[in-house]
């Protein structure tokens, strides 16, 4: 059965001769054993920089988005850029949980815990921007659904951002429950093994009493595939529909019917590179290198060199399509972009994320970890650039010369992006101490098949049948 269904060139994705107990210690070890002074340094910095961005909100809520540096002519600045690029962070989570999941793709299970929880968080960082993009922030509540009772008048949408919250807010939940229920059998895996009453007892409430019956895994499977069907579209719909902010707007630059599948890909591409950035770190610090391998590194790097491929191809079909368009509203536009006083976000972005990924060709540097963890944060540098390329130097030309204007970030635009990676890393760092950043259940389900202890006797095994055959031929010929 093996010969029919393994490759024997696959490496393990396991490393060490591990057994089923040996799983489960390694990674509850940072769960049972006291935080590192890392780990306090690392919260400390994170809640420094939250503090710092809740601060500059309430500036902003207090005196008005005037203290923004978005002005009549470039209204979404620095708030709209982050929200799309911390949406696209959050892209990597569901298509490793989900597509992978339907496609039966083992290499998943050592990244896909901490990839589901980058993605809730990177979500709450996102949701904030057009809420506080509004202005009047206490006004939020009207862009929800809510019961109509205050009779014939409702407020009218005209932001396109109003699409956002219906994408985002389908996105959030249904990764939530994702995430959440692959927990589910490791929280009571930690709660027998917890020392104290109250672990024992919180751990027990999070796990839902859950007994590892037969009835609870085909509950469990079943669930996980139903949300996996759900989450597939949601991959591919939410960023379509982030981009169709921009697509189907009029403006010179703008009004492009490659804006979908661009942004998926490129969103895609930004969050693969995030996860590595994580889960380098993650490895690194709990000592998880024989659970996350250098095999599981080199497939995100695959994946990114193939994004990076497919928006670099975008990038050059847009300059094309202004060019063959033959309208000069459309070339001027990507002439400002290129060569204008914003020349230097251009370059940046094409030089992080068409240059850069393509380095990833070499086997030797895909399996770099050092490389690997340095150019996945040249990559999110060169999708935030991206945004802003997209968002700024559209907006600063405009039809009428007089109009014309320039954009630069204030204290408290900056102190809000801060505050969201403040946001981000304390939720992760959390995540990390108190949660299984590996999934224990699905690590120990493909032990067995891509354990090394597996991949040593399917290599005997396939030699022997090497050598039997070769007798055979030798003895028939």
């Amino acid at each position: 059965m093996h010969l029919k269904y393994e490759s024997f060139i696959r490496e393990p994705l396991v490393d060490g001769n591990k057994t089923y107990k040996d799983v489960t210690a390694d990674i509850c070890r940072p769960i049972e054993q006291k935080p590192t002074k890392l780990w306090y340094f690392g919260l400390v910095v994170s809640l420094l920089f939250l503090g710092f961005g809740a601060f500059s909100v309430f500036w902003e809520v207090y005196w008005g988005i005037g203290v923004w540096g978005i002005n009549h002519t470039i209204g979404w600045g620095w708030d709209i850029t982050n929200f799309v690029w911390w949406v696209g962070i959050g892209h990597a989570g569901t298509l490793i949980s989900a597509i992978l999941l339907l496609f039966r793709q083992h290499w998943r299970t050592g990244v896909n815990r901490a990839a589901e929880a980058m993605t809730i968080f990177a979500v709450m960082c996102a949701g904030q921007f057009p809420i506080f993009h509004m202005g009047r922030v206490w006004d939020a509540m009207y862009v929800l659904p809510l019961p109509n009772t205050r009779g014939p008048l409702w407020p009218n949408f005209n932001s396109a951002l109003l699409w956002d919250v219906f994408a985002i807010s389908t996105y959030f939940t249904v990764s939530l429950l994702f995430w959440y229920s692959g927990l589910i059998p490791d929280f009571a895996t930690v709660r027998d093994r917890a020392k104290t009453k109250l672990r024992k007892r919180l751990y027990g409430i999070a796990s839902f009493g859950w007994t590892g019956t037969a009835k609870n895994w085909q509950r469990f499977e079943a669930l996980s595939l139903v949300l996996a069907g759900l989450s597939t579209p949601l991959v591919l719909s939410v960023h379509t529909i982030v981009s169709f902010d921009f697509a189907t707007s009029v403006i010179p630059g703008w009004h492009a019917t490659i804006f979908p599948p661009y942004f998926v890909a490129g969103a895609i591409f930004s969050g693969f590179a995030m996860v590595n950035t994580l889960l380098i770190l993650v490895r690194k610090i709990y000592r998880l290198e024989e659970y996350i391998t250098m095999g599981h590194i080199e497939a995100m790097n695959k994946v990114i060199v193939l994004t990076g491929s497919i928006v670099g191809i975008a990038y050059i079909t847009e300059l094309f399509m202004a060019w063959y368009s033959q309208v000069v509203y459309e070339q001027e536009a990507f002439k400002w972009r290129v060569l204008g006083p914003y020349w230097w976000s251009y370059w940046a972005m094409m030089t992080c994320n068409v240059i850069s990924p393509q380095f990833f060709w070499f086997k030797k540097l895909r399996r770099n970890i050092v490389f690997s963890f340095i150019l996945s944060i040249v990559v999110n540098i060169g999708m935030w650039f991206e945004r802003f390329v997209i968002i700024a130097t559209t907006l600063y030309r405009d039809y009428i010369p007089s109009n014309w204007s320039y954009y630069s970030p204030t204290w408290p635009e900056l102190g809000f992006y801060l505050g969201t990676f403040g946001l981000f890393f304390t939720c992760f760092l959390l995540f990390s101490k108190y949660f299984p950043v590996i999934a224990i259940a699905e690590v120990k389900f493909v032990l067995k098949t891509t354990g090394s202890k597996a991949h040593e006797e399917n290599m005997a095994l396939e030699e022997k049948s090497l050598e039997e055959f070769i007798h055979l031929a030798e003895h028939a010929h």
